[in-house]
Parts: structure tokens; C-alpha cells; sequence
């Protein structure tokens, strides 16, 4: 019981001591005033009932509590607090003195302080002053890079840099003028900068013209110095091709014997000068002509948006400078300093393309300068083709042929296709030919004309190798002969042979640098010598031997240089072979017709010695006066004929050639002559004795060469006929007729016809055969029956002709 007793009550005790302490937790926040107290006051109305009351019976005891910890407090300080009354009445004195000294001072502190609030005030107004100087400042310094840049665009302008100056411009515009945009002068400055832009494009515009004008002067100047570039490099190539071949050319020439005279010069002295001629300095188009002023306004157009105006604009005006520059000048043919002119201005102008081409992106491109120069290459082709249609001279064509060279690797070396100028040279290179020929034409007719036609003179060993080392002559017996003594050929030979060679060279010189493979130039070279071999010189020897001073003489010693000449020309194979190092054994190698060319001369020089001689023969006959109604011969030649035997005798010492027929046709010319109307008996044995005379000439071999009866051949035809009627063998003749067994095959019908009829007519009107007069019917009915089968006869072979 008692247990339990102090169990119950040690849990009462245990619950009121934890009431107490949530009271007493309250009442701490209470006093500390920590809010919000809803969870602490809540905490003591939960599940507790008469909670309210205990805990209003608490917070009472507990304020009386406080109040009696007051009261000790108060009942402690009392003493204090009235000693302080008493000290604080006693400050109350001292404050009354010291108010009267402190409004005293304050008084003279206000009199002293008016002058410092006078300083204060005028430091007020400095201090303003000072803000606004500094915001001034401030904004000027804002200003200050607007105001710089705007002075330097104008300075930029000034001094032409216009490129910078749109870009300080764009600077300016962008980043500087944003930040004082609220000012007057920058809205007059944004005004301002696009007149500033269009008078740079407009300055610039203008300048884009000047150097357009400053090309087109320095067009010819530019092209000069890139031509002149390439020619140096072709003089370096040429130089290295020359001191490999030069000494290759002189061994053939002195191993035949035929140094050609421009060989004798040293070209040492060329090759030195041609390489100091490389190393001259030449000048580009970079030193000649200022190109700024395109950069320039490419630039200043393309900042400006209007790079496509520019463009534009260049390539058209460059289309009209280029149509100027193609049209040549109506005398350029007459001269080289014509054809350079045009050709500089052409190159300088495509120089000029090329370069603006890779210094300039987009300004010119391939596709314009390609439509420009396809443009140019047919003019070109079309201006070169006709102006060198007017050129007649041979050196005037060989320089237009080496400018077109030049002219072509120039522009080639600059990536313009070029193929048609070299098609166009071969065109060319026949004109020349022709020009040659024409030349050559003139170089033979002098040639002819200074000839003596009589055997070279050599009178020591010095002369003898000067003669063959122009003309390649080799004759064992002419060699052992001792001086003086004579070559068979006249001084026109090795002359025309040097000619010929000379014209090797110059046609040679056409074919160099053309790109041909040495079998073309083999080609050319041979058709070409060909041309002068079968028109040129075949047509001068042809005029030569017709003209009418050229004598017997002469016209042997033609024949005689024909022959030497035509030997030659397989030297001149050989020194063109030498010349192309094309093999004459190649399939498709021309030979030189010299066969037939000089085979023809000698036929028209033999024909014309048939004409002169015969022409003189003819001179007299004519002073034959025969009786041809004689009725007895005079028992001797005719002294007119013994003239003539003497004549042929002293001209057939010079002659190595003579048409057999000269005299058998002069003869037969006499008896059959229309104005001889009647022949005798007489008169014909008379013929007989005359024509006895000449066969016993030509019996005597007078014509060097001539063999056996070669000469006596000549008169067979006039001697079968003679033998005809002095034997009278008509029955022999007209049974024999056609035969080649006949007694008198050589005699024609018609020839002996109108014989027969002259000796008819003489016997009717002049009784000639008057001692034949017991048979004169039986002889006239003879002659009429011979008369009607000869007619018969003649009659036929019309028929069968």
C-alpha cells in the first residue's frame, strides 16, 4: 500500500514536474518575445482539461514573481537614483553658463562661418563647373575619333587614297558615328558620306580612264619588250643549235669542195654578239605601265557594292580598244617597221589581258580573254593574209615570216593558241618562193648576160681550186693537162651553181622555226629548188638561147654548161640532204628534175642552132642565082656554095652538136620552091654537082664527135632523089614503092610529083629535051603515065592519112 502510495505519487510528481516545465517554456518564449507563440500556447491546451485555468494560475504567480524582483531592484538603486537627482541639480548651474558660452560661441562660430559658406558656395559652383567640364570632356572625347576620321577621309581624298579612304569611311559609318549619332554635325556627316562615295567612284572612274588611254600608247612599247623577250630566248636556243651545227656544215662543204660564201664568215663574232644581246636587260609590263589605277577602282567597287558596273565597263571599252588595235594601217606591207608596229600593238594589248587575268580575280577571266582573242586571230589571219599578198620582196617576206615567229611564240608563251599563224606561214611560204623565184629570175638574167660563153681561163693552181671550190667539176684529164689551161664551162656555171645554193639558204631560212619535222623541210626545200630548176632557170635559158645576139658560138657553150650543170645536180641533193639530215633513200624524198630541164635547154639551144644555121644557110642560097632552064651543068660547084662549105667548115670547129638534116632541108627547100615555076635537066644535073660538093664536106668529118658517114646520112634523102632523075628510073621506084628493100625508099611521092611537073612544064614551053627529040612522044607520054601514078600514089596516101 505504501508502495503503491509512493508510486502514485512519484508519477504525480513525475506529471507535474513536466507540466512545469512546458509552462515554464512557454513563459521563456513569452519573455523573449520570440513569435509566433501559437505552438507554444497550443501546446498547453492539448488533451488537458482546466489546462486554461492552471495555466492562468501560473502565468499570475509568475508575474508576481517579477514584480517582487522589481521592487528589490528599486529598493537597491533608490540611493543611487537620488544621488543623481542631486548631482544632476547641480549641472543644472553649469548648464545655464555653459548654454550662455555656447551661444556666445555658436554666435562668433556664425559670424566666422559666413565666409566660409561664401567659399563653400563659390566651391559649389567650381565643383559644378568641374562636372561639367569633366562630362564635356567626356562627350568631346566621343567626338574627338568622329572628328579625327571625318579629317582623315578628307586627307585620304586629298592625297588620292581613295581605297583607304572608303574604308575609314566604312569605319567611320559603323563604329564611330553610332556612339554621337544625337549631334547635329554627325547627321551632317552621315549626309555627307555617300557624295564622299560617289565622288571617289567618279575619281576613280576617271582614272580607270586614264590608264586605259596610258595602255593604249603603251601597248606598242609593252608588246616591243615581250616580243623582244622572246626573240632573246629563241637567240639563246638558236645560239646552242648553231655551235652544234656549224661545224657539221662546214665538213661537208669542205669535203665537196663547196664552201658557200656567207660560210666563210666567222661566227664566232655572231654567236657573242647574239648571246650579249640575250643578256640585255628587258623591261615588263609592270616597268612600263603603272597598273594601280585598275586595282584601285576594282577595289573601290567592290567596297561599294558595284563591282558588276565595273566589270562591265572594262571589258567593253578593252572590246573597242581591241577592234583599234587590229585595224592596220593601208601602207603597213610596204615595210618590216609596219608590220612590228601592229604586231606590238596586238601582243602589248593581250600582255596587258594576261596580266590584269592573274593580278585581278573575277575582273577578266579566261572565257573573255579566250572570246577576245578568237576575235583578233581571225583579223589578224585575215589583215596578214592580204597585206603580204603586195609584198614582192623575197627579204621583206623573210622578216614578216620571223616576226610572225616571234609574234606567235610570244603570245603562245602566254597560253593563246597559235596553230593557225603557222598554217597561215606555209600560205606565206609559197608567196615567197614565188618572190625568190622572181628574184633568182633577175640574179640568172645578169648572170647571162655578163657570160662571155667561152671556156674559163685558169692560169695557176690558185685559180683552178678557186673555180672548184665553187663548182663541184672533177675531170682526171682536165687535172693532168699543165697550166695555162681551160675549163669546158663558162663563167656563168659555178656562178648560177652559188646561186643555187644561195637559194637553198633563203628558202631554208623560210622553213626554220616553222615546227616542221626535218622530212617537211626536206620537202620544201626540194620543191622549191625544183621551181627554180623547171620555171626559173628553165624559162631563163629558154629566153637566153631565143634572143637574137646569141650566136652559134654561144649556143654551144649552152649546151655545153647544160650538160656540166645537170652533173651538179645530184651536189645539190646531196647538199640538201646534208642541210635536212633526211636520208635521199626515204620513200617519200623529191628528186630534182635537173634531167629534164637541162635535156629540154639543150633541145631548144640544138633547135635554135638548126634555126640559125639554117637561116644562114638559107643567106646564101639566096645568092644562089641558078639557070633553071639551062640545058648544060657548068661542070663545077656553084661558087655561092663553096661560100658556104667554107662557112660550115670554120663554125663546125666549135660545134660538139648538129641536127643532121640542116643542110639535106635547105636543099630540098630549093628545089621545091613555089617561085621556081620550070626545071631543066641542066639545072638539075647542076644541083647534082653542087650537092656532090656537100657530101664530100660532110665526108670529111668537120663536126667533132660525128662518126662514119653520120653527116652523109643528111643528104640521102636529096641524093636518092637526084639519082631518081638523072638515072630516070621511074620503073624502078614505082615497082619498088613502099618496099623497105627499095632503091629509093626515101623519096616521097609529092616531093618527086612537083618535080616532075616543073621538068613538064619547062619541056612544053622551052623544048628543053630537044636532043632527045627521035623518042621526045614516047618520052612526054612517059612522064604523063610517071605523073598519073604518082598523083595516084600521093592521092592515096591522102586517102589513107
Amino acid at each position: 500500500m505504501a508502495q503503491a502510495s509512493k508510486t502514485i505519487i512519484s508519477s504525480s510528481s513525475k506529471e507535474e514536474n513536466r507540466e512545469n516545465q512546458i509552462y515554464e517554456n512557454v513563459f521563456s518564449e513569452i519573455e523573449t518575445l520570440e513569435l509566433p507563440l501559437g505552438t507554444s500556447l497550443r501546446s498547453v491546451y492539448d488533451d488537458q482539461p482546466n489546462a486554461h485555468k492552471r495555466f492562468m494560475e501560473k502565468l499570475e504567480a509568475r508575474i508576481r514573481n517579477h514584480d517582487r524582483e522589481i521592487e528589490k531592484m528599486c529598493n537597491f538603486h533608490h540611493q543611487g537614483f537620488v544621488d543623481a537627482i542631486t548631482e544632476l541639480l547641480k549641472v543644472r548651474s553649469n548648464a545655464g553658463k555653459l548654454k550662455v558660452q555656447v551661444t556666445d560661441t555658436n554666435r562668433r562660430l556664425q559670424d566666422a562661418g559666413k565666409e566660409v559658406i561664401n567659399q563653400s558656395e563659390e566651391m559649389i559652383r567650381c565643383r559644378v563647373q568641374q562636372r561639367n567640364i569633366a562630362t564635356t570632356v567626356e562627350k568631346l572625347q566621343l567626338c574627338l575619333p568622329v572628328l579625327e576620321m571625318y579629317s582623315k577621309v578628307r586627307e585620304q581624298m586629298k592625297a588620292k587614297r581613295y581605297y583607304s579612304a572608303l574604308k575609314t569611311m566604312e569605319l567611320l559609318e559603323n563604329t564611330y558615328l553610332p556612339q554621337v549619332h544625337q549631334y547635329r554635325f554627325c547627321q551632317i556627316m552621315t549626309e555627307n558620306i555617300p557624295r564622299l562615295r560617289e565622288e571617289v567612284k567618279e575619281i576613280s572612274m576617271s582614272d580607270l580612264k586614264d590608264f586605259l588611254e596610258s595602255i593604249r600608247k603603251h601597248s606598242d612599247k609593252i608588246g616591243e619588250m615581250a616580243m623582244k623577250q622572246s626573240q632573246q630566248q629563241r637567240t639563246f636556243n638558236s645560239v646552242v643549235k648553231k655551235q652544234t651545227n656549224t661545224s657539221n656544215e662546214r665538213k661537208f662543204n669542205v669535203a665537196n669542195g663547196t664552201v658557200p660564201e656567207h660560210m666563210n664568215v666567222a661566227t664566232s663574232g655572231q654567236i657573242q654578239d647574239e648571246e650579249d644581246e640575250y643578256e640585255e636587260e628587258v623591261l615588263t609590263a609592270q616597268d612600263l605601265v603603272d597598273f594601280s589605277p585598275v586595282y584601285r577602282c576594282l577595289h573601290i567597287y567592290s567596297i561599294l557594292g558595284d563591282r558588276e558596273t565595273f566589270e562591265n565597263y572594262y571589258r567593253k571599252q578593252r572590246r573597242k580598244q581591241a577592234g583599234l588595235v587590229l585595224q592596220p594601217q593601208s601602207s603597213m606591207h610596204e615595210t618590216v617597221e609596219g608590220y612590228r608596229k601592229y604586231f606590238n600593238q596586238i601582243v602589248g594589248f593581250f600582255v596587258v589581258e594576261d596580266h590584269i587575268l592573274h593580278a585581278t580575280q573575277g575582273l577578266v577571266t579566261r572565257a573573255f580573254t579566250d572570246e577576245l582573242w578568237n576575235m583578233a586571230l581571225s583579223k589578224i589571219i585575215a589583215v596578214l593574209r592580204t597585206h603580204s599578198s603586195y609584198c614582192t620582196d623575197p627579204d621583206l617576206v623573210l622578216e614578216l615570216k620571223n616576226l610572225i615567229v616571234v609574234y606567235a611564240d610570244t603570245l603562245q608563251g602566254y597560253g593563246f593558241p597559235v596553230n593557225r599563224f603557222f598554217d597561215l606561214l606555209l600560205e606565206i611560204r609559197d608567196q615567197y618562193n614565188e618572190t625568190l623565184l622572181k628574184k633568182w629570175a633577175i640574179v640568172f638574167r645578169e648572170i647571162f648576160e655578163s657570160d662571155n660563153y667561152s671556156p674559163i681561163p685558169v692560169a695557176n693552181e690558185e685559180e683552178y681550186r678557186m673555180i672548184i671550190s665553187r663548182f663541184p667539176f672533177h675531170d682526171l684529164e682536165l687535172e693532168k693537162q699543165p697550166f695555162p689551161k681551160r675549163f669546158p664551162v663558162s663563167q656563168s656555171v659555178p656562178e648560177i651553181y652559188k646561186e643555187f645554193k644561195e637559194f637553198i639558204y633563203a628558202s631554208l631560212k623560210f622553213s626554220e622555226s616553222l615546227h616542221r619535222s626535218s622530212t617537211e623541210i626536206d620537202d620544201m626545200l626540194r620543191k622549191s629548188t625544183n621551181l627554180l630548176l623547171t620555171r626559173t632557170l628553165s624559162g631563163c635559158l629558154q629566153s637566153l638561147i631565143k634572143k637574137q645576139h646569141i650566136g652559134l658560138t654561144e649556143l654551144v657553150q649552152i649546151i655545153i654548161n647544160t650538160t656540166h650543170l645537170e652533173q651538179a645536180c645530184k651536189y645539190l641533193e646531196d647538199f640538201i640532204t646534208n642541210i635536212t639530215n633526211v636520208s635521199p633513200e626515204t620513200v617519200h624524198t623529191t628528186r630534182l628534175y635537173g634531167l629534164s630541164t637541162f635535156k629540154d635547154a639543150r633541145h631548144a639551144a640544138e633547135g635554135e642552132i638548126y634555126t640559125k644555121l639554117n637561116h644562114k644557110i638559107d643567106e646564101f642560097i639566096q645568092l644562089a642565082d641558078y639557070e633553071w632552064t639551062m640545058t648544060e651543068p657548068n661542070g663545077r660547084a656553084s661558087g655561092y656554095l663553096m661560100d658556104l662549105i667554107n662557112f660550115l667548115r670554120s663554125t663546125f670547129q666549135v660545134f660538139t652538136h648538129l641536127p643532121n638534116n640542116v643542110n639535106h632541108h635547105a636543099a630540098m627547100s630549093m628545089l621545091l620552091d613555089a617561085e621556081v615555076k620550070q626545071i631543066s635537066m641542066g639545072a638539075i644535073q647542076q644541083f647534082n654537082l653542087d650537092v656532090i660538093q656537100c657530101e664530100l664536106f660532110a665526108s670529111s668529118e668537120p663536126v667533132p664527135g660525128f662518126q662514119g658517114d653520120t653527116l652523109q646520112l643528111a643528104f640521102i634523102d636529096l641524093r636518092q632523089l637526084l639519082d631518081l632523075f638523072m638515072v630516070w628510073d621511074w620503073s624502078t621506084y614505082l615497082a619498088d614503092y613502099g618496099q623497105a628493100t627499095s632503091k629509093y625508099l626515101r623519096v616521097n611521092p609529092s616531093t618527086a610529083l612537083i618535080l616532075l611537073e616543073k621538068m613538064k612544064d619547062t619541056n612544053k614551053k622551052n623544048n628543053i629535051f630537044s636532043q632527045f627529040r627521035k623518042n621526045d612522044r614516047d618520052k612526054q607520054k612517059l612522064m604523063e603515065t610517071v605523073v598519073k601514078q604518082l598523083r595516084s600514089l600521093v592521092n592515096g596516101m591522102a586517102q589513107h592519112t
